[in-house]
């Protein structure tokens, strides 16, 4: 199997500076596998610098068409594609998104086989790897930031402004958070992330008895997982495994958290006919209490009302007025203030791709060394041979334009 990896530069504007093998990965590559050879695409926007990767003895150069598996985070521009090549990155069409239709014909055209890294799963089809942990750190922190500029009571710097976890994890310690109430979502990857932000601070975690019935001095947060905030609309016994095969049959609970809860991490995973957490018309309600909603998942119109866009890095912070249902100042009395950054881990570069970095060169690369025994490849391959593989065969009529 192909043997030869590049780490190839990101050309997607805005520029992502994230990188899935960072030097370290490279050499844990090389280390496992000495018949590989891998080479890095020079860059000048990498949080890893071309000095980091020559510092480990890896050849960095401008051309990097000898290698066989090319392997970015974004999606790759399509006059940058070299045909006949193996791409890894995300391409954002498995969704069937309108707007990368383009680049999946490309890559046909182009006879590339490509990998997602959405789609690298295993036997019981969970996802190997992503960014979400990170997604996960910096939604909860900018979800605390948010917090301080909408009521003036402390401030923290922009989380990109930072050098790395370290320095996130000492701002968050040198501030003090009034009482108030915080409901996490979500039990993955990104949940996960956001918790030990919350752990970090020390905020105690509390019941969801407690949480809705009492008072208490000083912060408290609740993490939630699916069955805590929907029920069956026809009263009978609920589960997670019912839930995920029959969502339309379940409604929303979530209001009993919104009239008590100052602040809504949201980090759930939202999947296809699920209730929504809470409409414009709940957010209207006299008695909905949500000042703060730092929504990581960032469905737009969708399940969390007041996300009617993404916010960017540059402006993560806008408010939502329940009453006129527009966007308005985060800082009005009256509004949610909704961040809703749809690329957080770009805030933390380095620590992002080290985490992602160590899970690919461990877990992935190892499948074109060892026949794919686990058929890791097997499963996430795309494309093949300038046709969709059979197991992404779904995506024929969106390739040709009639969806």
């Amino acid at each position: 199997m192909a043997n030869t990896f590049a780490v190839i530069k990101e050309r997607k504007s805005p520029p992502d500076r994230r990188v899935v093998l960072t030097p370290t990965a490279c050499k844990t590559l090389l280390n496992n596998h000495p018949e590989a050879e891998v080479i890095v695409e020079s860059s000048d926007i990498r949080a890893f610098s071309d000095a980091e990767y020559q510092a480990q003895g890896l050849e960095v150069k401008s051309d990097i068409s000898q290698a066989d598996v090319m392997i970015g985070v974004k999606e790759v521009p399509i006059d940058a594609l070299i045909p006949n090549k193996s791409y890894f990155f995300f391409s954002h069409t498995i969704k069937k998104q309108p707007y990368n239709r383009k680049l999946l014909q490309a890559v046909l055209a182009k006879n590339i086989t490509l990998y997602d890294h959405e789609t690298l799963v295993d036997a019981n089809k969970n996802r190997l790897i992503g960014f979400g942990y990170y997604a996960g750190v910096v939604g909860a922190y900018n979800g605390i930031r948010t917090l301080g500029k909408k009521f003036n009571c402390f401030e923290l710097p922009k989380a990109t402004d930072l050098k790395g976890r370290s320095e996130l994890d000492a701002a968050l310690k040198s501030i003090k958070l009034p009482p108030l109430k915080i409901v996490l979502t979500g039990t993955g990857r990104v949940g996960q992330g956001a918790k030990e932000v919350l752990d970090a601070m020390q905020i105690k975690q509390v019941s969801v008895t407690a949480f809705l019935t009492e008072s208490f001095d000083g912060p408290v947060y609740i993490q939630l997982d699916v069955l805590d905030y929907v029920d069956r609309k026809d009263g009978c016994h609920a589960s997670k495994a019912d839930f995920f095969a029959n969502a339309s049959a379940y409604k929303s609970t979530f209001s009993r958290f919104t009239e008590v809860a100052d602040v809504f991490i949201a980090g759930h995973f939202y999947g296809k006919d699920s209730p929504y957490f809470f409409s414009r018309s709940d957010a209207k309600a006299p008695n909905f209490k949500l000042k703060v909603v730092a929504d990581i998942s960032c469905d737009i119109d969708g399940p969390v009302a007041c996300t009617i866009r993404p916010s960017t890095i540059e402006n993560p912070m806008y408010g939502y007025d329940p009453q006129s249902e527009s966007e308005t100042d985060f800082k009005n009395p009256a509004a949610i203030a909704v961040m809703a950054v749809d690329n957080l881990p770009c805030e933390l570069p380095r620590d992002a791709s080290e985490g992602f970095g160590a899970t690919f060169a461990e877990t992935i690369l190892p499948a074109f060394f060892n026949g794919d025994a686990d058929e890791l490849l097997a499963r996430a391959k795309m494309t093949e041979n300038g046709q969709l593989t059979p197991a992404f065969s779904y995506l024929q009529s969106y390739v040709e334009g009639l969806e």
